[in-house]
């Protein structure tokens, strides 16, 4: 009778954790925007009175400070770059170890306009995701990354266009293209917001840098600052209602907190970096790449 107990106990157990390890293996995921919360949210950035400057035929530079966006401040940088590949020259400069400014490539590269690329080694320098330049892969994704931060690639095809990819099952050895440079999450395809995974990283409000194209072929490099009393930041979700209200039909998330830094010429660092824990527009930290948008 002992035995017979002490072996349905054991079954129990073993019942008990083969639910809790199922449980624990599967993708939480978080559920898409209300429309309701979109539409809000949509009206409040179409109604603003954004500051506009053209900065040259092919790159607008976009400011808005709001007072009540997701019911907090909000500061918004936007850069509206003609995706045109006779009109203008996307690139990506990189380092393969140490550290590069944004404003630092951005000069070097002769740009109109510049905003911080992907994740990088904050102690060594280097990128830590998939990274091929030129048709030559420099760097591949580090073993145990997150995979939702590098589930969205920026593409550049041989004619100089851009587009945001989805990561395919095979891997991104198989995406075809001269360049492509990996982040995440990706934020939207073909005009839906997608659900994310729920997690710290996802949910909690960071300064955040996000790139997207638009069905008229506008690419749309956004800044959201934060980490200040002025700029509270954005969760990955209010990210993507962003990029949508702005009228992306593709976009991803690219490296934030500290890194995002969005360059205009003859203005320098545009938005307010908070790398050095101030509201002002001196806090640039150094990354591994950058995306720079040139006239032709």
């Amino acid at each position: 009778m002992k035995i017979m107990r002490r072996y349905l106990l054991l079954y129990l157990l073993l019942i008990v954790c083969f639910v809790g390890c199922s449980q624990d293996n599967q993708l939480d995921q978080s559920e898409p925007p209300k429309a309701e919360e979109v539409n809000t949210v949509s009206e409040i950035i179409s109604s603003a009175e954004w500051s506009v400057k053209k900065v040259a035929d092919n790159v607008n530079w976009k400011y808005f400070h709001f007072d009540a966006l997701f019911s907090s401040k909000q500061s918004i940088t936007v850069l509206e770059v003609n995706g045109n590949p006779e009109k203008t020259i996307v690139d990506i400069p990189n380092v393969e170890s140490g550290f590069l400014k944004t404003s630092d490539a951005a000069i070097n590269n002769r740009a109109v306009a510049a905003i911080n690329g992907s994740y990088f080694d904050t102690k060594n320098g280097g990128s830590t995701v998939f990274f091929k330049k030129a048709g030559e892969i420099k760097n591949e994704t580090r073993s145990g990354f997150n995979w939702y931060r590098e589930n969205a690639g920026l593409g550049i095809d041989a004619a100089g266009k851009i587009s945001i990819i989805r990561k395919p099952a095979s891997g991104w050895r198989d995406v075809e293209g001269e360049s492509l440079l990996v982040s995440g999450p990706l934020l939207m395809m073909d005009g839906e917001i997608l659900s994310q995974d729920d997690n710290k990283f996802n949910n909690n409000r960071h300064p955040r840098t996000a790139i997207g194209v638009t069905a008229d072929n506008r690419i749309l490099a956004v800044v959201v600052d934060g980490r200040a009393s002025q700029a509270q930041g954005a969760s990955v979700e209010e990210m993507a209602i962003i990029m949508e209200a702005l009228g992306c039909r593709d976009a991803m998330n690219l490296d934030g907190g500290g890194s995002s830094t969005a360059w205009v010429k003859n203005y320098g660092v545009v938005n307010y970096p908070s790398d050095n824990k101030k509201f002002d527009h001196e806090g640039e930290r150094g990354v591994a790449t950058v995306i720079t948008f040139s006239n032709k």
